[in-house]
């Protein structure tokens, strides 16, 4: 019988905006009448904003966090016929991103923790190995040390999916600042959010960070001059001014959802239930907050019954995607990531979350799964 108590969603852009209307009109109405909707100073000011926070030399506004991996990629020199190492759970844009370089996509399989397994990586390098693309997958950062030994012992590129994971930590370093590039998303779902798609990158090296610059804006040099054709991959204005006064949040922001975190790994019954607790030197934000257990559809169906909205991050490793057919992979090739891609699910960790809507979540769960 469905419940008819108030529903929990899963993510709260309406609470978000409710909040924040009365300081955002103001930021609105105040790009529109300037005229100026693509670059300019917000541009900047969000770029220099990022440089601080991350502690990167360089960041660079893009539209969307895929066109910063796709950018990226093309910044590493990745041409067709290359390969490039990423785990077969991530979101799709992953992958995405290193096919249309017209590059291949070599997969390898995860650890407990949902992040590329660094035990693996070595025996998937082969001459056309040009970069490695870690994804730190739902905030959590992945073993970068032993990655980078790894990169570095083959002279290997490393590119940071870091789309989840702005604000989270590996041994007190950001996220995005291990690699050669980091690549971030500010769709509406991440913690710091637009209201539409952008994206940036981060990096510590002069020469991609002047050539991103151009590539973005066509391959322009200036208004009339073009040396390599680019793309179009500017963040607007608004976009950005919207994320200035976001990003002043985000701390707090994150300060919640780990708030709701702790309360979750203090509560929840783990007899049956398998949580993400932080290893030693992690920072995590909690982009999403993912349990694993062997019933979970029984447990999903449950939650929506008793009105509490849940998702699955994700149901199909890319792998066994018909896009990726023509890779020759198959069922059994990734264990780690199959059996996880069947027992995963995400509640709600949103920072507009009250702790009575933690605690009936945490209730309703135990009481399912007892």
């Amino acid at each position: 019988m469905k419940n008819t108590s108030n529903k929990i969603s899963y993510i709260s852009l309406t609470s978000q905006w409710a909040d924040e209307k009365d300081d955002l009109l103001p930021i609105i109405e105040r790009i529109l009448s300037s005229g100026q909707y693509v670059g300019g100073d917000e541009i900047t000011k969000f770029e220099n904003k990022i440089i601080d926070y991350t502690g990167s030399k360089y960041a660079v506004a893009l539209n969307s966090g895929t066109d910063a991996l796709t950018l990226a990629l093309f910044l590493c020199n990745v041409k067709r016929g290359d390969e490039v190492i990423t785990p077969p759970n991530s979101f799709i844009a992953s992958t995405g991103a290193i096919v249309h370089t017209g590059a291949v996509p070599v997969f390898v399989d995860v650890a407990e923790d949902r992040n590329i397994d660094p035990e693996k990586i070595e025996k998937a390098i082969t001459p056309k190995t040009k970069v490695i693309m870690p994804v730190h997958l739902t905030g959590r950062i992945c073993k970068m040390d032993k990655i980078i030994e790894i990169a570095n012992k083959h002279n290997l590129m490393i590119v940071e999916d870091a789309a989840q994971s702005i604000g989270s930590k590996y041994k007190s370093n950001f996220s995005g600042s291990f690699g050669y590039i980091g690549c971030f998303s500010t769709h509406p779902l991440k913690n710091l959010n637009a209201c539409g798609d952008s994206g940036f990158i981060t990096t510590n090296d002069e020469g991609i960070y002047k050539q991103a610059l151009v590539y973005r804006n066509h391959g322009l040099i200036d208004r009339d001059r073009v040396e390599n054709f680019g793309y179009v991959s500017r963040m607007d204005t608004l976009q950005a001014a919207i994320l200035n006064y976001r990003l002043k949040k985000l701390d707090t922001v994150i300060l919640k959802r780990r708030k709701n975190a702790k309360l979750y790994f203090k509560n929840l019954n783990q007899d049956k239930i398998l949580l993400p607790y932080e290893n030693e030197n992690e920072f995590n934000t909690y982009h999403t907050f993912i349990i694993q257990c062997s019933k979970r559809d029984k447990l999903q169906n449950y939650l929506n019954e008793k009105n509490i909205a849940s998702a699955v991050h994700y149901p199909t490793p890319i792998h066994l995607q018909p896009a990726s057919e023509k890779f020759g992979y198959k069922l059994g090739d990734f264990p780690v990531a199959e059996k996880q891609s069947n027992e995963i699910l995400t509640i709600p960790i949103h920072h507009y979350l009250s702790e009575n809507d933690i605690n009936r979540i945490i209730t309703t769960i135990n009481s399912v799964m007892n």
